[in-house]
């Protein structure tokens, strides 16, 4: 079926690629290079896997194209529900989220260059030039942290339209709208009390799933607003 006649699917087909991306910096690395408290062994180790780090680096770039991609495609399939939201979408789900990724592939070229010994880094000694590693990797930890409120935010939306749309199942707006409110209380914890964050993201999990059960739903079934359906005209015929 043409992207024309659905496009929940093109939608769909960005989630999905998004979700396939999006867990290589934010999951695969970090377990396979970091080591919590080591900053000597996580050296080593970005030092030993430069490709797998720099691979990550491209991700997050993909991703923030993506992102682009994703809202813009949103925002065409709900825009006849509520323009309002759908712009909400837009800003909240794309231009932010993507800004944000662009700035921590700074962060971690940062942490690249220093790891590769600038000469301008030769003032410090090796130990210091591990802990400037280490402190840039916690920088963007930070910065990941901080944007889980605009990963919940632009759910909220997001969940209302489909909600309201009356071509996706409702139940995919509820599970939306939870996992919007997770992120959010995932930031805030974060912020305020992080010793808490990784208990919070353990019961927070099942609501999180929501993004990915909307995405096999638009590349399974796909949507159409009605409108696209319609075969009428506009005006009858004089």
């Amino acid at each position: 079926m043409s992207s024309n006649r659905n496009p929940g699917r093109v939608a769909g087909f960005w989630y999905l690629l998004l979700c396939v991306i999006g867990p290589l910096r934010l999951i695969y690395i970090p377990t396979k290079l970091f080591v919590t408290g080591n900053a000597a062994a996580t050296v080593n180790n970005i030092a030993a896997h430069e490709w797998l780090f720099r691979f990550g680096i491209v991700g997050d770039l993909a991703r923030g194209v993506i992102l682009i991609f994703l809202v813009l495609a949103f925002y065409r399939l709900f825009k006849g529900v509520d323009q309002n939201l759908a712009v909400l979408v837009v800003i909240f789900g794309g231009v932010m989220p993507a800004i944000i990724n662009f700035v921590g592939v700074v962060t971690d070229a940062s942490a690249l260059m220093v790891i590769r010994g600038a000469d301008f880094l030769s003032v410090f000694d090796k130990p210091q030039r591990d802990a400037l590693v280490l402190l840039f990797l916690h920088l963007r930890d930070r910065q990941n942290t901080a944007a889980e409120i605009l990963w919940g935010v632009w759910l909220l939306p997001l969940a209302e339209l489909v909600y309201r749309s009356r071509f996706l199942p409702r139940f995919l707006g509820v599970w939306l709208a939870l996992g919007g409110v997770a992120y959010i209380i995932l930031s805030l914890t974060g912020e305020l009390v992080p010793q808490y964050q990784q208990k919070v993201f353990a019961y927070a999990q099942p609501a999180l799933f929501g993004e990915v059960a909307i995405t096999l739903w638009l590349v399974i079934m796909g949507a159409r607003p009605p409108a696209l359906d319609a075969r009428s005209p506009s005006f009858p015929a004089g």
